[in-house]
């Protein structure tokens, strides 16, 4: 993933990503909090946690064209990029969250952007999954 950090953003108190999805090296599932998450604070095994969470950063941190609204502490999603799929997890506390404005109008516009031919949005909620069109 070659991602870049946005300089203005940082994680916060959001630990979205320690309990949204599934993480196989740690026998995480989705929509569970991770046993190493310190809810609001972070992970405990930070310095030696899973390659693959120390990959990731959500679209928040690496696209500076999301305004305030879109941070995961405020929106409850997390969303990342995967090819030409971007994937949008809610967080199951909040399920309608991502059906309303400025957010519906947003994953409909990521659905239908012409600059990606083949670019679709997939919404998590839950076990329910639905495709943005």
């Amino acid at each position: 993933m070659n991602q870049t950090l946005s300089a203005d953003r940082a994680c916060g108190t959001c630990t979205l990503c320690c309990r949204l999805p599934d993480i196989d090296a740690l026998a995480k599932p989705a929509n569970a909090w991770c046993e190493n998450c310190v809810e609001g604070r972070g992970c405990r095994i930070y310095e030696r946690r899973p390659q693959l969470c120390r990959d990731f950063l959500c679209l928040w941190m690496t696209d500076e064209g999301l305004g305030p609204e879109w941070d995961p502490a405020r929106s409850h999603m997390m969303i990342y990029r995967q090819g030409l799929q971007i994937t949008v997890l809610v967080d199951p506390d909040f399920p309608e969250i991502w059906k309303r404005e400025p957010y519906a109008q947003q994953l409909s516009r990521w659905a239908h952007e012409p600059t990606t031919a083949g670019q679709y949005v997939i919404v998590f909620v839950g076990d329910a999954v639905f495709k943005v069109d």
